[in-house]
C-alpha cells in the first residue's frame, strides 16, 4: 500500500486499512465524526493532542500519521522473507502483532527441534 502524500488522504487510507468507519474512528477518539469527515476531505491536521489516540486507533506510528518515514533501524531481510516482512508492516498493528506471534511460534518450535 502506498501512502498518500496528503493529509487528508492519508487519514482515510490509514483508517480503511484499520477496517474502521469514520463514525467508529470518531468514537473511540472522542470526537464528533464531522471532524473525522473534514480531517479527510481537506488537508487540515487534527489538533496536536489528538494525534496520538488516532495513530493508536489506526495502528501505526504518529509519523506514520504525519507522513514521515521512519528510517530503518539496521538491515532488513533480503529475497522472500524481506518482501514479506515489507508488505506485513503496512497492516494494521493488530494483524502485526498475530503474525508475530506465528513467526515467534515457529521459531520456538524449530530451537525445540534443533536442541
Amino acid at each position: 500500500m502506498k501512502i498518500e502524500p496528503d493529509h487528508g488522504k492519508r487519514l482515510k487510507q490509514l483508517r480503511e486499512a484499520a477496517g474502521l468507519s469514520q463514525r467508529q474512528l470518531a468514537e473511540r477518539v472522542g470526537v464528533i465524526h464531522s471532524n473525522i469527515h473534514y480531517w479527510e476531505s481537506s488537508s487540515k491536521l487534527p489538533r496536536a493532542d489528538l494525534l496520538l489516540p488516532i495513530s493508536k486507533c489506526l495502528g501505526v506510528a504518529v509519523e506514520v500519521l504525519l507522513g514521515e518515514v521512519k528510517p530503518l533501524k539496521g538491515k532488513a531481510p533480503g529475497g522472500k522473507l524481506g518482501e514479506i516482512f515489507e508488505a506485513a508492516s503496512h497492516l494494521p498493528r493488530r494483524q502485526q502483532q498475530k503474525i508475530a506471534e506465528v513467526v515467534e511460534g515457529m521459531l520456538l518450535l524449530h530451537e525445540t527441534k534443533a536442541g
